[in-house]
């Protein structure tokens, strides 16, 4: 059994939730800086990046967050949570979290009204991913310890590098939880 926990500060929680749910797997909804401690592994959701930013530092979990990423717990952030995991933020001098050697660019694929869904390849996942794209973030690039997961067109739209995940689109906004389970994968396996 692993225990998974969704920051339920801002975003699509519920969601994330419903995708993560598995037979070997207990969620818990983080709303408490307290139940970092017995989590394996932790979804950032998506949402309002600056916003979310805030209410981690408001609610004291930014050094709770380092902490458990720099103990190795994977962590999957999606759209904004992408943003908090991303060493660097074009137009910013630093990144939020800063675990995973990337730079993203905000909303880079337009505003609300531009928002759409495709289907990706996403290494290790599948074929036909469904994903959907709502003020997406870009990822320019990576470091070299990163692995590329799924492009649209010439563009980085998924990474991992280690037990660090992370997409600039919403997989927790459809019926396919095959990239959710893919993370649950990636916590059991550094469980056993």
């Amino acid at each position: 059994m692993v225990k998974i926990g969704v920051l339920a500060l801002q975003g699509a929680v519920r969601e994330h939730v419903n995708c993560l749910e598995a037979p070997n797997t207990e969620i818990v909804v983080v709303k408490k800086v307290e139940q970092l401690n017995d989590l394996d592994g932790l979804v950032l959701p998506g949402g309002e990046s600056t916003t979310m930013r805030r209410l981690i530092d408001l609610y004291g979990f930014y050094e709770p967050l380092k902490e458990f990423a720099a103990a190795g717990k994977p962590m999957f952030g999606t759209c904004a949570g992408a943003i908090l995991m991303a060493g660097q933020i074009e137009g910013q001098d630093e990144g939020h979290l800063a675990v995973i050697d990337m730079k993203v660019q905000r909303n880079a694929f337009g505003r609300q009204r531009e928002s759409f869904e495709t289907d990706l390849h996403v290494a290790g996942v599948g074929e036909d991913i469904r994903a959907v794209f709502i003020r997406a973030p870009l990822i320019l690039e990576v470091g070299e310890d990163v692995q590329v997961l799924s492009k649209y067109g010439d563009e980085i739209v998924a990474a991992r590098q280690g037990n660090f995940l992370a997409c600039s689109f919403h997989p927790e906004l459809t019926d396919d939880h095959r990239f959710h389970q893919f993370f649950v994968s990636i916590v059991e396996e550094l469980k056993q």
